[in-house]
């Protein structure tokens, strides 16, 4: 394994080793406008790596946090997946914590406030980071008090200094995100309360590799979480995890319960980092014949595209997601396999998908055109989209899902 001259995100180590590397490719969300189709796509290297010391795996190349975030065009209310998993977990953060209008959550990265809106609605006092504008708009319109900036302990001192502690805290999907780890948990610790819970939900390590689930590897994930690897970085500002559970949510996250030490720890902490101890997650063999598994997966589902092409097959796909940019974009499938990708959110409808510039067009572009197969790059939406696709399938289409191994349902 090539060592890496780069140092951890977590803890600073210079060793860290690539276990994989998906070469150049273009920012997962940067969709295209069709009038600047002409100009070819920015590219940047994507390898992952393992640091030793405390288990991080993480990429080892930074693109500033404005290029990605500052304009962004995922929104999380367009999965009925994400608003039921988020109105379940409001409803029993309400509940665990007797939260009321005295109480406060905040959440950085808010998105458009899928989340906060459930604390609103019982009455609980909210706050949401939202560092992309136009996010923050629909959140803001939407009755969800934002702030348009990017979450740090600058920002986290300002709050309290004005007098804001959180009960609750959430982070989904968003420290996987950020460059300064340390500061961004450092401003948790400073604005949680003694008895407060920071809620980390993040792609869980060990389903990504057991998974071969590569396409969750783009620019704007940095980092690739464990037990191990979060419990060591809470460590270091003074919190501890009090609770961990598994969630089937992007194909396997972690949801980790976090709060200041000396509150209450149960069972589910010491159980998973044993399970995570035993399979070796600490260490660089467990990753070690990832890149071959990831080259096999690329090879099958390549070669699956091109014979049903070879036989007068139309293919298209569903799903402009980030971890499709990186399915794609690493296999090299484009126009010569696919003919659109069809994907529910209004604000991709219209563009062109980066780096093969494929069109991107409302979901009822399938019933319509009847393509014979629709790869689906939102796999782990997988059991939603086929429901929503009914009317598709019944007429004859069918849906190949990629991960972990090409199947067609």
């Amino acid at each position: 394994m090539k060592i890496s001259a780069y140092s951890c995100r977590s803890c600073g180590c210079t060793s860290c080793e690539t276990i994989l590397d998906l070469g150049k490719t273009p920012l997962a969300n940067a969709l295209v406008d069709p009038a600047k189709s002409g100009k070819p796509c920015a590219t940047f290297p994507l390898r992952l790596v393992f640091c030793p010391e405390c288990a991080l795996v993480q990429i080892d190349e930074e693109v500033p946090p404005e290029a990605m975030f500052s304009d962004y065009p995922y929104f999380s209310s367009f999965s009925d997946t994400m608003l039921q998993h988020a109105a379940d977990l409001a409803s029993r953060m309400i509940a665990k914590k007797n939260l009321g209008p005295d109480s406060l959550v905040i959440e950085p990265a808010s998105n458009d406030g899928y989340l906060l809106k459930n604390y609103a609605g019982a009455g609980v006092p909210v706050l949401g980071v939202e560092p992309a504008s136009n996010i923050a708009e629909v959140a803001q319109a939407n009755g969800v008090e934002t702030l348009n900036e990017f979450f740090s302990e600058d920002l986290a001192k300002k709050l309290v200094a004005d007098g804001k502690r959180a009960d609750v805290m959430h982070a989904h999907n968003v420290v996987a995100h950020v460059p300064d780890l340390n500061g961004f948990i450092a401003g948790v610790a400073a604005l949680l309360k003694p008895d407060g819970v920071f809620i980390l939900e993040a792609p869980y390590a060990r389903d990504m590799i057991d998974g071969v689930e590569f396409d969750t590897i783009y620019h704007e994930h940095l980092c690739y979480f464990s037990m191990t690897a979060l419990s060591a970085l809470f460590e270091r500002h003074g919190l501890e995890v009090v609770h961990v559970e598994r969630t089937p949510i992007h194909g396997g996250s972690l949801q980790v319960h976090t709060s200041p030490k000396g509150n209450p720890v149960d069972e589910t902490v010491a159980a998973l980092l044993a399970e995570e101890k035993e399979l070796g997650m600490d260490k660089l063999d467990y990753y070690r014949d990832f890149a071959q598994r990831v080259e096999m997966l690329r090879d099958t589902l390549v070669a699956m595209l091109n014979d049903l092409k070879a036989k007068g097959h139309s293919i298209a796909a569903y799903g402009a997601s980030a971890k499709g940019s990186t399915l794609m974009n690493y296999m090299g499938i484009d126009s010569q396999q696919l003919d659109f990708i069809a994907d529910r959110s209004t604000h991709k409808q219209g563009k062109l998908a980066p780096g093969n510039h494929l069109p991107i067009v409302a979901p009822e572009e399938l019933i319509e055109k009847q393509p014979d197969y629709t790869l689906l790059l939102t796999w782990n939406f997988a059991e939603e989209i086929l429901k929503q696709q009914q009317a598709y399938r019944e007429a004859g289409g069918k849906f190949i899902v990629p991960v972990p191994s090409p199947t067609i349902r």
